[in-house]
């Protein structure tokens, strides 16, 4: 059979057709602490509960174009490039319908935080080391499998933290700021001198030359990320 003989025959309806949906973790440094950017569920399911920006895939719409209309629409994140995390289709992870979720990764850098506007009904969350979300101290329930979908991003980020450390950091930085970073993401303290040698070895650093300004005590030469290849 012709191939468009058989596409002009063929019935779709045959097979279930699960919804798409793309979910959004937005991850940056606030006050010196990994932090997420959630929305409070003002409607069912999950009411009062908090989500990641999300949204469903229309259907002529690429998932990375999903990703970058949600965190533009909900997350007034406009020019950024999420990066595909994990896909997470579990049956019974929304109790409405059987919906698959793509989970897209963000990182913002200071001046995206600092230009971030929150809007009613969010707020920017911090990670505990073990992953736990939480605000003022107080840890939130989140909706959906979030949780799951927030600790998954976290544990690929420390995976390749030596390399996604510099999306979360001025083009221009000390060490004492990537060092800064990689605590932030991985949750513990890390060897001063050990950090920095290995930093430096990696080759993935270039010294400018230039010094940081406003400092009281001896200024820490600024660094950039010596482009790969």
């Amino acid at each position: 059979m012709e191939e468009a003989a058989f596409l002009q025959g063929y019935d779709p309806t045959g097979y279930d057709r699960p919804s798409v949906a793309v979910d959004c973790v937005a991850f940056g440094l606030h006050e010196g602490r990994l932090a997420v950017l959630l929305a409070r569920r003002d409607q069912p399911p999950f009411a009062g509960d908090w989500s990641l920006p999300g949204g469903f895939v229309a259907i002529d719409e690429a998932l990375e174009a999903a990703a970058e209309r949600v965190l533009r629409d909900k997350a007034g994140l406009a020019g950024v490039a999420p990066e595909q995390v994990h896909c997470f289709g579990a049956v019974d992870r929304d109790p409405r319908m059987r919906i698959i979720a793509i989970a897209y990764r963000v990182l913002l850098d200071p001046a995206r935080m600092a230009a971030l506007t929150l809007r009613a009904g969010q707020c920017l969350a911090t990670i505990a080391p073990a992953g736990i979300v939480s605000q003022d101290g107080q840890k939130l329930r989140l909706a959906f499998d979030h949780d799951h979908i927030v600790r998954l991003t976290l544990e690929r980020l420390r995976a390749a933290i030596d390399d996604a450390a510099f999306a979360l950091l001025p083009d221009r930085f000390t060490l004492r700021e990537l060092q800064a970073v990689h605590e932030a993401v991985l949750g513990r303290s890390l060897n001063k001198p050990a950090f920095r040698r290995r930093m430096l070895e990696r080759g993935g650093l270039r010294a400018t030359g230039d010094y940081e300004a406003g400092r009281a005590f001896r200024p820490a030469e600024l660094y950039v990320q010596r482009p790969k290849g």
